[in-house]
């Protein structure tokens, strides 16, 4: 059973759904301990022409899915890229195409914005993610993440 949501990208003044939709991520992400930034810092993120909020809402007008996307500027093209930062369904309507329709509105979104692509990140453990990327059509790359984690 595939669902039609209705999907959209978040503008500056959509505080509201989008708090919905990181409380989604904590819980779909099962993020213990996590806390909310400050109001205001999620309002200026939102207001950034680089950061990107696509939204599925059901019929009742609910968060039921979404991701968060971050445009980075080139230095070997003049077309940006995006960066695909979360992506999650609620836990309980997945595998019903909400994920897919997210996949496809972001793309469509960045090819009328001319960007040259669109990625994400997977861990190689998430066999689900790994399966999802590949059916929405990602092409893979055999690449090694690293991090620094900057401590205070």
């Amino acid at each position: 059973m595939h669902l039609n949501p209705s999907i959209r990208k978040l503008e500056a003044g959509e505080l509201e759904e989008f708090i919905q939709l990181i409380r989604l991520f904590e819980e779909v992400f099962g993020m213990k301990n996590f806390s909310l930034p400050s109001i205001h810092h999620l309002q200026d993120l939102l207001k950034k022409d680089g950061f990107y909020a696509f939204v599925a809402f059901d019929e009742k007008g609910q968060v039921i899915g979404g991701l968060t996307a971050y445009q980075l500027l080139q230095y070997y093209s003049t077309k940006p890229l995006i960066y695909i930062y979360d992506l999650a369904v609620k836990d309980t309507l997945q595998r019903q195409g909400i994920g897919s329709a997210l996949i496809q509105t972001i793309n469509s979104y960045c090819k009328s914005i001319g960007a040259e692509e669109v990625f994400v990140q997977a861990d190689r453990v998430d066999d689900y993610a790994l399966k999802f990327y590949r059916k929405t059509g990602g092409t893979e790359e055999d690449v090694v993440h690293f991090y620094y984690p900057l401590q205070n």
